[in-house]
Order: structure tokens, then sequence, then C-alpha cells
């Protein structure tokens, strides 16, 4: 069944009017038509409705039934990832929907490659990688669409995060704490994923990272790729807190 996502105001009594860019995908790309039945998440609730109406500027669905979702993990998983090269950071930004990441902040470290000085340039890359989450979200049924933030310096990232509890550091130079011994038991609340670019950090990176208590750990003896450190890290984190590969 397909899903769809909206806002509050787009729900009146029992109806759902769809507009934007889901319209002409339910038109022409799906080519729905009436009678049809689609899934409509808002705010964590999804909604079972029927297609009543499909025109050219909306498209209105009646609801039959509706559940609080049961899709999103008890955990919220942020992750910062060091700005990377051609299209890694959209891969990033779609799997880690798929895995269950609930924010993402690209972070402009020491050693990215990837400079990004236009105003204009980095609006639209950011508009483009939340459009990604959300054709993520929808496929991978969540309850809610993840958050893409604007592009954010190592010091505004350090700012932001020195009064967060758990944060989580992948490093190819730790050798012994484990992503498990980090975690210390934590079954909810909020863990913080931080993911160097193609380079890595710096050793200076790592020690600022420390002095707001950071756990710098070590994902085993290979040397992984930044699209794909965070992921990995990611589905340990999910899996040791009970939400993927547990019933």
């Amino acid at each position: 069944m397909h899903r769809f996502f909206i806002d509050d105001n787009q729900i009146l009594d029992d109806k759902i009017y769809i507009k934007g860019n889901d319209v002409k995908h339910i038109k022409d790309v799906l080519r729905l038509t009436a009678n049809d039945i689609i899934e409509v998440s808002c705010n964590g609730t999804t909604y079972t409705c029927e297609l009543e109406e499909i025109s050219k500027d909306r498209v209105i669905a009646k609801i039959n039934h509706s559940v609080v979702g049961e899709n999103e993990s008890s955990v919220e998983i942020a992750l910062y990832q060091g700005l990377s090269k051609g299209n890694k950071m959209e891969i990033i930004f779609q799997k880690g929907t798929e895995i269950g990441v609930k924010h993402f902040y690209p972070v402009a470290t020491h050693r990215s490659v990837v400079k990004i000085k236009d105003i204009k340039k980095e609006q639209s890359k950011v508009e483009r990688w939340n459009l990604i989450v959300e054709e993520a979200a929808k496929q991978s049924k969540r309850d809610k669409v993840p958050i893409v933030n604007g592009i954010i310096s190592f010091d505004d990232m350090i700012e932001l995060l020195k009064d967060e509890i758990n944060i989580i550091v992948p490093y190819e130079d730790e050798k012994n704490i484990t992503i498990r011994e980090g975690l210390d038991n934590i079954k909810e609340g909020k863990i913080n994923i931080i993911i160097g670019p193609e380079g890595g950090f710096e050793p200076i990176e790592i020690q600022k990272l420390k002095e707001i208590n950071s756990k710098v750990v070590t994902l085993g003896p290979r040397i992984l790729r930044t699209e794909t450190a965070g992921l990995v890290t990611a589905t340990i984190i999910l899996y040791e807190v009970g939400n993927i590969g547990v019933i």
C-alpha cells in the first residue's frame, strides 16, 4: 500500500486533502483512481484512506481507519555526517532513513573535500536531500519524515552537542571500546552519531569531541568508508536497543 505524508492542516473532519507533488505522483505515476486505498501518515498517526476525488490540484481521501504508528524506534538517533563528495551524502541520507535515523546534520570538517560557500547552492542541496529523505520514508513505511538540517561547521556541532549525554564517535585509531560498551544499556532517549568525511577526523577534532564527553569507539579491524560507517553504527545501535532484527 502506498504511503504519503501530510501536515495537520490537511485533515478536515473525516477527509484528507493531499496537495503538491504527491498529487502528480498519485495521478500520473501510480495512476491510482477513485476507491483505491492508500496510507497517509501525520505526526506519527497512520490513516488508511479511500480515494474519493483526484483532480489536477488536489486529491481527496476519506479516512476509514487510523492507528498510532509503531514503525519508529524509542531511541532518537541523530547522525552528524562529515560532508562527502559525489552522491555519497544522498546515499547516507536515503539509507539512514530506511534504517531509522531521525535527524541528519551535514558537517563541514577540516578534511571535508566538499566546500559549499554559496548560500543558494547550499539551500538547493539541503532541499534535495530532504526530498530524498521523504521518498525513502515513504518507501520504508516510516511514521515520520526525518529532517536534514542545514550544513554546520565542526565547531557549531560541538556547541550543539556540549550538553548532550550520548555521543558515539567511530574512529579508526580506537582499538578497544566497542559500541555496546559505549551505549551503557541505553533503551530510549537520544543518541548522537558523529562520522568523519573521506579523510577522517583530525586529532584535534577527536580531542574536542572527547572534551564534551563523546565516547570514541571502534567498528572493528576493517576500515569502513564514510558512507558505510554511519549506517553500520546506526544499525548496531538499533539492534542493541531491540529495534532491528528482534521480534
